[in-house]
């Protein structure tokens, strides 16, 4: 627990913190967001999208700022992000879903695999006992953040019921970001397996 409150500051141990609870609003948002989705309002689900992703950026902000990060938050935030991404990426996969701009299904199939692929390490290294802290790296946060862009981007033109070919690029651009982040949290799985055979 040292190495991680050395690299993340001190965590509180409490959940009951506002960025906590900012995280618990965007998981609830969630069926909400597939509710809209679903019945084809697209209006009600992007605006919803906009909002969860204003709680992801409150709540990193105040656990900062007032020094309100928890143990709680350091494994609930990822997941409700992830939660909104699987939800978004899977839906918008479908052009009953999603017209006139829809997520192709590699984008969605690579985005899946490397999450699951991060999900199946850490268990193994968690299990094995070689690594218990899994901080996310720069390009991992920058994956995740070229994937809510393509989320909110193929919202956006199905709103205003444009195709759009900017998408494309938001597509390969998020496939790069998405498979060099996976290598290199393979890479650091690795690294840290070795460091512990030493």
């Amino acid at each position: 627990m040292a190495n991680v409150d050395n690299q993340t500051g001190e965590l509180k141990s409490t959940f009951g913190t506002l960025p906590n609870y900012l995280t618990l609003l965007r998981i609830i948002l969630v069926p909400v967001f597939v509710f809209f989705l679903l019945n084809q309002q697209v209006a009600g689900a992007f605006l919803i999208f906009l909002l969860a992703g204003l709680t992801d950026v409150l709540d990193g902000l105040i656990a900062r700022i007032w020094h309100q990060k928890s143990t709680a938050g350091l494994w609930l935030d990822p997941l409700a992000d992830k939660l909104l991404i699987f939800t978004s990426f899977l839906l918008l996969s479908f052009p009953e879903y999603a017209s006139p701009n829809k997520i192709p299904w590699a984008v969605f199939w690579i985005v899946l695999g490397r999450d699951l692929l991060i999900v199946l390490g850490a268990a193994l290294l968690a299990l094995l006992k070689k690594k218990r802290d899994f901080l996310p790296t720069l390009i991992g946060k920058t994956s995740t953040v070229c994937q809510v862009l393509t989320a909110g981007a193929v919202l956006f033109f199905n709103w205003l019921k444009i195709k759009s070919g900017l998408l494309d690029w938001l597509y390969d651009l998020t496939i790069l970001a998405t498979i060099i982040s996976g290598l290199q949290y393979i890479w650091l799985g690795l690294a840290g397996w070795r460091k512990s055979q030493e």
